[in-house]
């Protein structure tokens, strides 16, 4: 025998293997019926009933790569295009997360952290660069009119995303319990919707610091416009550089994702150190619920948000603890985030003309990629997100219900 046809023998040898490893992965790899289209032109339906979606493959993705890391594979050979999907990316991925007995689901989509990374002061504003400063103009396409990049709080499903994200706004600022007068620090102030908020309504004395030249030019921007200059200030900062300073308020919202797991610590130590006695401190973030210790995503931590680490409650509630502040209130908003990241999804896909312009196809498809597997893993309680009240030492002239937070 040549070697050509050996070749071509072992060739169609190792694709058989592959498809019989696939054809064993994908047989209990979800909770809906889907069929898939193997790189030969073959189609297999697995499951029972009509098929929800297919899946493509235009290729195999190695084995070793799928096992090693299955968040990293698919989410690779998504991007280019080895594997591709007809139907709802985001209802493929829930599909996935609800079938608890995937081996996909147990313990694979949210690694325990590398004791190597570490967001050291340089690494970190790195890190945020890599995500932030895509440009302005990337965000605006399909982030809300405020430009606020976290959760909103629908008060009601007709919502829109706007009014979400000043719902939240909102909510925030009444559970910080706002005076004219107060001192507040916004520790990752995204676009300063927070702030200006807070200044409007409340005529409080804010600080906000971000690590993002883009949004700090764009801050700068909206408090000279809407003539606040008396009342805020914005720096280009890293919060652990701030010295010599306290504040009666201390808020951060989606920022504690970048600390990572080593440097959770240090943030809770900084808020103690800036925030006055009886001082009031609210943070908002995503949180894991699964282990005692929380968790990275690799694909997330290598294309989207480098150096990430989602922090489990236990991790976050001992930290408070261990500073000795007093935790007052605990409130999940994880159906609202899922709902959040599906209107983001939607803009997104409106704006792909405009994005198309500038953007190459891999980092559209990772976008897509990014936001509706964040909306599947919050509607599927894979992930939460968690609002956080505590004070410095004791505060008996806060209120004693939350009527002035939740009623009108």
């Amino acid at each position: 025998m040549d070697s050509s046809l050996r070749k071509k023998n072992e060739q169609h040898h190792h694709a058989g293997i592959d498809k019989v490893f696939y054809e064993t992965l994908f047989q209990k790899l979800f909770s809906d019926t889907c069929t898939v289209r193997f790189w030969d032109g073959e189609e297999k339906k697995f499951g029972e009933g009509e098929s929800r979606f297919k899946l493509i493959m235009n290729a195999p993705i190695p084995k070793a790569d799928i096992i090693a890391d299955p968040s990293l594979a698919f989410g690779e050979a998504y991007m280019h295009k080895l594997l591709e999907i007809e139907g709802n990316v985001q209802e493929v991925i829930e599909s996935l997360y609800h079938n608890r007995g995937s081996f996909l689901r147990q313990g694979h989509l949210y690694h325990k952290a590398l004791k190597k990374i570490s967001n050291n002061i340089k690494k970190s504003r790195e890190n945020i660069e890599h995500h932030y400063d895509i440009g302005n103009d990337f965000y605006k396409l399909w982030l809300d009119d405020t430009m606020t990049y976290s959760c909103g709080y629908f008060k009601s499903k007709e919502d829109t995303l706007t009014q979400a994200q000043k719902n939240k706004v909102d909510l925030i600022l009444k559970k910080l319990h706002l005076k004219e007068g107060l001192t507040l620090l916004d520790i990752g102030c995204g676009w300063g919707e927070l702030i200006l908020a807070a200044a409007r309504k409340y005529k409080v004395k804010a600080l906000g610091v971000t690590l993002s030249a883009g949004q700090f030019e764009a801050v700068q921007k909206r408090i000279e416009e809407e003539h606040l200059g008396d009342l805020l200030e914005v720096q280009l900062i890293d919060y652990r550089k701030i010295k010599g300073r306290t504040f009666d308020r201390i808020v951060s919202v989606g920022m504690l994702e970048h600390v990572g797991k080593n440097r959770l610590h240090e943030y809770f130590s900084q808020i103690n150190q800036m925030l006055t006695d009886g001082g009031l401190s609210l943070l908002h973030c995503i949180t894991g619920i699964h282990e005692s210790e929380g968790g990275t995503n690799s694909w997330i931590n290598r294309y989207i948000f480098p150096g990430g680490y989602i922090p489990s409650i236990q991790e976050l509630v001992g930290n408070i603890s261990k500073e000795e502040f007093h935790l007052i209130d605990v409130e999940s908003l994880r159906r609202h985030y899922g709902k959040t990241l599906e209107h983001w999804a939607a803009n997104f896909e409106k704006a792909l003309p405009e994005i198309q312009k500038n953007k190459e196809e891999s980092f559209i498809r990772m976008w897509r990629l990014y936001l509706n597997s964040c909306a599947a893993s919050f509607n599927s309680g894979n992930i939460d997100l968690h609002q956080f009240v505590f004070t410095k030492d004791t505060n008996d002239n806060l209120p004693w219900c939350r009527d002035c937070i939740y009623l009108p």
